[in-house]
């Protein structure tokens, strides 16, 4: 017996190729890293960005309702960080409750190249995760926002809660 059996659901339909038909296509895929490039551009120039896990735990405790996306980036040499995982998890299970996209990159070197790798100070910078924030929701339409909104939602719709997004060259 299958979870569709016992929801009463139809089951997804195999595909004729190898891959799974919950995995994006990749110029699906592209399109996404693609939005999520010029959105971190333009969020960063309007001063609508907090990096750093510690710094978003913050602000989704003090003001979830200006949250408008999530990324939480990871290397492979982070696979292995517990801590950073349990934050992970917790961030995910937030995000889900306060209907907010989330995202995941896995090059946190493209991530550090687009946003800049160090603060004003010189240390460096947390990129593991990456809050939008938007604290008028009519202020500010970006495409690149509504895009990936579209992304995920679709994503969502496969049962991909927490889709992994390529960012481009």
């Amino acid at each position: 017996m299958t979870l569709e059996d016992t929801h009463g659901q139809e089951p997804m339909p195999e595909t004729s190729d190898s891959t799974s038909s919950s995995a994006p296509s990749g110029s699906r895929m592209q399109s996404a890293g693609k939005a999520l490039h010029e959105l971190l551009v333009s969020s960063q120039r309007r001063g609508c960005l907090t990096a750093g896990v510690y710094e978003s735990a913050k602000l989704m405790n003090v003001d979830p309702d200006t949250v408008a996306f999530c990324l939480l980036a990871a290397d492979e040499d982070d696979e292995g960080d517990i801590a950073l995982q349990i934050h992970f998890t917790l961030i995910q299970a937030f995000c889900c409750e306060n209907d907010i996209d989330i995202v995941r990159v896995s090059d946190i070197q493209k991530l550090a190249s687009i946003l800049g790798a160090s603060e004003e100070a010189g240390e460096p910078r947390d990129l593991h995760c990456i809050l939008i924030t938007n604290p008028n929701e009519d202020a500010w339409k970006d495409p690149a926002l509504e895009k990936l909104n579209l992304f995920c939602e679709e994503s969502r719709n496969v049962n991909d809660w927490v889709p992994n997004v390529t960012l481009p060259e």
